[in-house]
C-alpha cells in the first residue's frame, strides 16, 4: 500500500513502515512540511497514497468525503509522546488490512475503529 505520513508523526514511522511492505513517502521527503492540509492532502490525492495523520481537520467529512481520496486514517492515541503513537501506529498497521479502508476515513483510538465508507456517506 502507498502511504503519507503528515508533519505531526514521526519520521522514524517510515523505515517502520516500510519493513511491513508498504511504500511510505513523508511530507518532509516532499517539501510539504507547514504546507496547508489541502496542499498535503492534493499531493497525497494525486500520487494515491493514504494519508496517515494526527490531525483532526483530516476527519472532516465536509472537507475530504469519503471515495474523494486514497483513504486517510487519523490516529487518536491515549498519549502524544513520539514513542507511544509510533507503537500505536506501527501495531494498528500490522494488524489491519490496509486495502480494505481504501477510500474510507477511519478514526482509530485505543478501544475502537471508526470507519466512514464512500457507501455509508451516500
Amino acid at each position: 500500500m502507498k502511504l503519507k505520513l503528515d508533519e505531526n508523526l514521526s519520521r522514524h514511522l517510515k523505515p517502520v513502515l516500510n519493513g511491513l511492505g508498504h511504500d511510505v513517502l513523508t511530507a518532509a521527503d516532499e517539501n510539504l512540511l507547514s504546507r496547508p492540509d489541502t496542499e498535503v492532502a492534493a499531493v497525497s490525492i494525486k500520487e494515491g497514497r493514504m494519508l496517515l495523520t494526527l490531525d483532526v481537520e483530516f476527519a472532516d467529512l465536509r472537507k475530504y468525503p469519503p471515495g474523494a481520496h486514497p483513504g486517510i486514517i487519523l490516529f487518536r492515541p491515549s498519549s502524544f509522546g513520539p514513542l507511544t503513537v509510533n507503537r500505536f501506529i506501527a501495531d494498528f498497521v500490522r494488524s489491519t488490512d490496509l486495502e480494505a479502508l481504501a477510500a474510507c476515513v477511519a478514526i482509530v483510538d485505543p478501544t475502537r475503529v471508526r470507519v466512514r465508507s464512500p457507501r455509508a456517506s451516500r
